[in-house]
């Protein structure tokens, strides 16, 4: 078995050895702990519970069977970095974790190079909120404990501002509107998500422009469901463009929705980060194509 290790960063001090071994090895938890009773992980050379808590400066060496996720060459365009966090422009087609059907080709995979890491599911180090994969734009990732931990506060107490923009089916809908309704797993088709069911939801929207039977929306999430815009948007008649899942699937075209705005309070240092995603160039053709008018980037 290959001998990986890592040096223990100030801010991981007190961590539980088993906890930050996982994370920052990439491997699950369970792992680790048996690696511990096998005495194939050591801390400064030496044997350690898996309960110890490790300080500032130690070497941590375990060797580690192959498995677990691996870095791979995929291009994600970086729009901000720092020791404590990451702010990536996750293009479209893109998963953001491995899962059921993606064991890889996913965001983590193109970043495990860049020391994401943070919580307790070692398939998805650093990943404090997600996007579908046909979404496109901003999200920030944890790289470390410490940052992780504040960012999912932050995001459990509507700190985080996530603002979109979405073409949408239909007419008649007010200039600004909110919905609020919980979401969950359909209980009739348990793939997909349903309005009406599960824990609270609300999204907040603004009409931009109207045009060819269309809208085009400036849409704010005061919380974060699973498909919680798309469900929510096509709840009340106005399904986004192109959605295979609750509307209509358009060939040739993908889901017409790209997360435009991320703004919060750096998790270590409290300043105040603000960001813009470009609408890409893939959605302004389509918005095109449906009607000119809607050229409003």
């Amino acid at each position: 078995m290959p001998l990986r290790s890592f040096t223990v960063d100030p801010a991981e001090t007190g961590e539980r050895l088993d906890r930050l071994a996982a994370r920052r090895l990439g491997t699950s938890r369970n792992l680790v702990q048996r690696l511990i009773e096998q005495d194939l992980l050591f801390v400064d050379g030496g044997v350690a519970s898996r309960s110890y808590r490790v300080r500032e400066g130690q070497s941590v060496e375990a060797q580690v069977p192959e498995e677990g996720l691996s870095p791979e060459e995929i291009a994600v365009p970086v729009v901000f970095e720092d020791e404590h966090i990451l702010v990536v422009d996750k293009p479209a087609g893109l998963v953001v974790h491995p899962g059921a059907g993606n064991p890889s080709g996913t965001l983590v995979n193109a970043l495990l190079n860049r020391d994401i890491s943070g919580g307790d599911d070692p398939s998805r180090p650093g990943v404090v909120h997600r996007l579908d994969r046909d979404t496109s734009g901003l999200m920030v990732l944890a790289k470390g404990e410490p940052a992780y931990s504040r960012l999912v506060k932050m995001m459990s107490a509507r700190r985080v501002g996530r603002v979109y923009r979405a073409i949408v089916e239909g007419r008649g809908l007010p200039r600004t509107g909110t919905i609020d309704s919980p979401v969950g797993r359909d209980p009739e088709n348990p793939t997909l998500m349903a309005a009406g069911v599960g824990k609270s939801a609300i999204t907040h929207f603004e009409v931009l422009t109207e045009a060819a039977g269309h809208a085009m929306l400036r849409v704010r999430l005061e919380t974060g469901r699973t498909h919680q815009i798309r469900v929510h948007l096509s709840a009340i008649g106005h399904p986004v463009y192109a959605d295979p899942l609750y509307g209509n699937q358009v060939p040739g075209h993908r889901l017409w929705l790209h997360a435009e705005r991320l703004s919060f309070e750096h998790p270590v240092s409290g300043e105040t980060l603000m960001f813009h995603s470009d609408i890409p160039k893939d959605l302004r053709s389509t918005a095109i194509g449906l009607d000119g008018t809607f050229a409003l980037w």
